[in-house]
């Protein structure tokens, strides 16, 4: 089992639709899929349906009072479950410095689902927190949506600078271009002369679309229901870009 994540600082750049779309290519290529949503807000749960039934409490989780494998929820797709989103995840941190080892309790608490998934993928909030250095204990690869401005490039770079701080030996962290628009001059200078941060990055970048937008209308991946769009068309490139680094 590989275990990644769709992290950023910076709210609203896109982690979650590109977490969605990637989970599901992994699904249609066969590899079993688990996209467990840490973000309180709940959107990977809602593109996905399944976002209604009865929750979970954090405490109870994060203290092994609750096995991980029995939250899992089927999609509506083969080879994708889900975990979906809980409001008490709000209180994660807290309950991770109450619980004591809260660096590697995510990654402990993870460990039992390489029994039934070869990727797991977690969407992340927008936090620099005891749950964020969790998560970057516990995932192989992470994976930073970055807007081709200068605001959201500056954020991206105080993450690095962040981890550059820290000793996270097993961490690869891989940001790429997202919600990119072709008609701003700004967006095009970037992609063509990369700022140095984003230099190792995927080569590959997902354009601003209203297809996207439309996955709260459809509760679907863009390839579902608008495969042959150029949005759908980046995710699948993506994908296989991802995939590739993760040698599936």
């Amino acid at each position: 089992m590989q275990t990644i994540a769709f992290y950023n600082l910076k709210g609203g750049v896109g982690k979650t639709t590109t977490a969605v779309n990637v989970a599901w290519h992994a699904a249609r290529w066969k590899h079993r899929t688990l996209l467990w949503d840490l973000d309180p807000q709940g959107a990977a749960s809602f593109y996905l349906g399944v976002d209604d039934g009865d929750g979970y409490k954090a405490a109870n989780l994060i203290k092994g009072k609750q096995p991980i494998g029995r939250l899992k929820r089927e999609t509506r797709w083969a080879n994708l479950d889900a975990i979906p989103a809980d409001l008490s995840m709000r209180n994660a941190d807290i309950k991770l410095i109450e619980n004591g080892g809260a660096k590697n309790r995510l990654k402990q608490l993870i460990a039992p689902l390489g029994e039934s998934y070869e990727l797991v993928i977690l969407d992340c909030p927008p936090t620099l927190s005891p749950l964020a250095e969790s998560i970057f204990a516990a995932v192989d690869y992470l994976f930073v949506p970055v807007i081709p401005t200068h605001l959201s490039v500056r954020a991206f770079q105080q993450v690095m600078d962040w981890l550059d701080s820290k000793n996270y030996k097993n961490l690869t962290v891989v940001p790429f271009f997202n919600m990119v628009d072709r008609h701003r001059d700004l967006h095009v200078e970037m992609l063509v002369k990369r700022p140095k941060v984003m230099k190792g990055g995927l080569k590959g970048w997902i354009p601003y679309s209203t297809h996207v937008e439309q996955m709260g209308d459809h509760r679907a991946p863009v390839g579902e229901f608008a495969p042959y769009t150029p949005s759908a068309q980046a995710f699948r490139a993506m994908w296989f870009e991802i995939a590739g680094k993760l040698k599936l």
